[in-house]
């Protein structure tokens, strides 16, 4: 067995791994991808309509094609920060297994004595510990694809963009009406119906490791790398109101009138994640029960702007309840989540479930996990638009539910032992709701060695 500084140098490593390892430099960022889709032309800001207006009038011009940007109205903005501010947060939300070893050990007399039989849960904790001294390192591999936003499928996204409600000196003249009420000039009454098609893929690397600080007390450290690739295309209609003639468009002139536009965006970005801490202490251990609370912290080393991490300190406290009838271990994990900054929700944490020792080799994992989110959604939509004028008329301007982000899942995997200290990981995590943005499917592969 190696000696105690030869583990320490190894989790030495390990940690300079984590904070050397460099994320890339590319001249435009994922984020900016995203906001690409917005975007009819060079150089310009979204959903700015460069055609809009009299092309012998500058100041119409310019006055046209700003009625539509986020700046100009704030429900317009919300909307495109509400896909990307949800694209960003998951990702600080990539799932990491329990860094808890196959065998678990206390010391009677010097004597190493086990305190599990089998392999141990897979996205849960146990309460056991390593055991002075001992050391897990792992590798695992996890892939998945976002499908869903709040249960609408993230190829078909639907929002429609309103004009600003435009007032100025001298308009209820000019148009003989009251420019205050919304819908008043006609044209305010313009939409740009928008179809999203996205498709963001993440492949995490995670190498953890976690040392026996005692026999009660383990030090973890998990270090992801990530891989983050993104397509996604656009579709843009003007919907003019009424008259002869447009006020909006994207090019060609207000007799005739390009009322389409369709974008194409992708990109890639692979580097660090969030490296994440844990400290476990075992409270309590019996023959067929036991007592622990974990401490994780994830650090935003990743970049959030390539969406390679929250960008935002994350911590959670977990309360660990497992026990033992033979070889079947009922677990249970409660605790909170605490997100810093004011982008994503606090949760409370429950996860519940068991491990089976089949036979020598083969161990079954499966839980319930849940994230239940604290408070009204740090993402909010946009209300519904309601228009005054020519009459009294409501848009809602999108086909996202307005609901709460709550991530309930199902994991269910099997842990095998090959070789003596050697277990393989195979897992699946699936959704059973819609909450948030959520993939139909994380998969898991990893490989333990615990010495």
């Amino acid at each position: 067995m190696p000696s105690r500084a030869v583990r320490l140098r190894f989790i030495a490593a390990i940690a300079l791994i984590a904070f050397a390892t460099p994320s890339p430099a590319t001249a435009q960022h994922l984020r900016d991808k995203i906001s690409d889709l917005f975007i009819f032309g060079p150089g310009e800001e979204p959903l700015f309509l460069a055609g809009s207006g009299d092309p012998n009038n500058p100041a119409s011009l310019q006055a046209h094609g700003l009625h539509f940007i986020p700046s100009s109205n704030a429900e317009n903005g919300a909307l495109i920060a509400f896909i990307t501010d949800a694209l960003g947060s998951s990702i600080g939300r990539i799932p990491i297994g329990s860094t808890s070893g196959g065998e678990t050990f206390r010391f009677e007399g010097g004597v190493p004595v086990k305190t599990s039989t089998s392999a141990g849960p897979i996205f849960a904790e146990r309460a056991q510990t390593l055991g002075r001294g001992r050391v897990l390192a792992g590798i695992s591999r996890t892939g998945f694809r976002f499908a869903t936003l709040r249960g609408v499928d993230m190829h078909n996204i639907n929002l429609t963009f309103t004009h600003q409600n435009v007032d100025f000196p001298g308009c209820d003249t000019q148009f003989g009406a009251d420019c205050s009420l919304y819908g008043v000039p006609v044209l305010e009454n313009d939409a740009m119906d928008f179809r999203l098609s996205m498709d963001l893929d993440v492949r995490v690397t995670s190498m953890y490791i976690t040392y026996g600080i005692t026999d009660r007390f383990d030090f973890g450290l998990v270090v992801p790398i990530v891989q983050a690739n993104f397509t996604g295309e656009s579709d843009a209609q003007i919907e003019p109101f009424g008259g002869t003639t447009a006020a909006h468009y994207f090019a060609g002139t207000p007799d005739n009138p390009v009322l389409t536009a369709h974008r194409q965006s992708l990109g890639s970005a692979a580097g660090l994640g969030d490296v994440a801490l844990r400290l476990k202490l075992n409270m309590r251990q019996t023959p067929d029960a036991a007592f622990a609370v974990l401490l994780d912290g994830r650090f935003p080393t990743g970049s959030k702007e390539d969406l390679l991490g929250a960008g935002r300190f994350a911590g959670r406290a977990l309360i660990i309840i497992n026990s033992r009838m033979g070889d079947f271990s009922p677990h249970l994990n409660a605790g909170y989540l605490h997100h810093a900054g004011n982008e994503q929700n606090d949760a409370v944490l429950g996860t519940v479930g068991f491990d089976h020792r089949l036979s020598d080799v083969f161990t079954l994992a499966a839980d319930l996990v849940t994230e239940l989110q604290v408070g009204d959604s740090k993402l909010p939509l946009p209300g519904i638009v309601t228009y005054e004028a020519p009459f009294r008329r409501t848009l809602n301007p999108t086909n996202i539910p307005e609901i709460r982000d709550d991530v309930v899942s199902g994991s269910f995997g099997f842990k095998m032992t090959p070789a003596r200290n050697t277990t393989i990981v195979l897992n699946t995590l699936f959704p059973l709701n819609r909450g948030g943005l959520r993939p139909n499917l994380v998969y898991t592969a990893g490989i333990e060695y615990t010495f």
